[in-house]
């Protein structure tokens, strides 16, 4: 690869393992859920206590109620395995971390960053090499 390419590539930053977890649990318990309002069993009488407002709600409203069961899971879930990381690297060195900054670079701040790491590239590669 010569000094003037440019390689792009985009993946995925993982978040905690601790958030993965929470996203895990809830795409199962947001499914179990949207289960039961299908159903209709009141699990609440299983335990000899009186259904709430809100299940009662679910179930004159059942495909309202799941859809919102699925969207506002997924909202949380989504959350839970966002990082916000924006890492960039050239020839595999970090030259820049929104992860450790807290924002992102500006267009004139990428622009500096490449350039500069371009032209110390360059210098390197023409300082002559010793050998021991």
């Amino acid at each position: 690869m010569s000094p003037c390419d440019i390689r792009i590539e985009g993946e995925n930053y993982l978040p905690l393992p601790v958030y993965r977890h929470i996203a895990s649990f809830l795409s199962m318990f947001k499914l179990l859920l949207i289960g039961v309002i299908i159903v209709g069993k009141d699990p609440f009488a299983l335990f000899g206590m009186q259904a709430p407002g809100l299940w009662v709600w679910s179930q004159e409203n059942k495909i309202y109620a799941c859809m919102m069961v699925f969207f506002f899971s997924n909202m949380i879930e989504n959350q839970c395995m966002s990082t916000g990381a924006f890492e960039i690297t050239l020839n595999d060195v970090p030259v820049w971390s929104k992860l450790e900054s807290g924002h992102l670079p500006s267009m004139q701040q990428l622009v500096q960053i490449l350039e500069n790491e371009m032209k110390m590239n360059v210098h390197m590669d023409t300082l002559p090499h010793h050998h021991s």
